[in-house]
């Protein structure tokens, strides 16, 4: 298996409006399989579809700890190996279901001074997916250091 070498951000380098690059990420059955047993969450809303549906949902659906991980791989990617998650906030608003493809993406909102060295930087990021659009709006602060050390 090759890794992709994830690079650093550094504070002074990052611009309010900028798109991080995001991904997408097919939803298979399979892929729920793996994240209700890894995730040890057996809830019946997440495998079972009849179960789901006599609760009022359209089929099964991803668990908030997947959602989770979703967007903070997005930042952690984004913001390299020295920085970090500092805040994370979502909504869950529309579910993400099998046969969806999500796509993960954010923009930055604000840059300032932080402490300690490091740069703060404001995100805008969501979970989209071509059912319902925009499912999982969210705002992250993560912290960035500074090139010059």
């Amino acid at each position: 298996m090759t890794m992709t070498e994830i690079k650093q951000r550094h504070w002074e380098d990052v611009s309010v409006d900028e798109l991080l690059d995001g991904y997408s990420l097919e939803l298979t059955w399979t892929k729920m399989a793996e994240q209700v047993s890894g995730s040890q969450d057996f809830y019946p809303v997440h495998h079972d579809p009849d179960f789901a549906r006599a609760g009022g949902h359209e089929d099964i659906f991803y668990n908030t700890g997947f959602t989770r991980a979703a967007l903070c791989r997005l930042l952690t990617d984004w913001h390299g190996p020295q920085g970090w998650l500092r805040k994370l906030s979502f909504q869950m608003r529309k579910m993400h279901m099998p046969d969806d493809t999500i796509r993960v993406k954010g923009t930055v909102t604000a840059v300032r001074e932080g402490e300690d060295g490091m740069g703060e930087v404001d995100i805008d990021l969501w979970i989209e997916n071509d059912r319902v659009g925009i499912a999982t709006p969210a705002e992250a602060t993560v912290l960035l250091p500074r090139s010059t050390g």
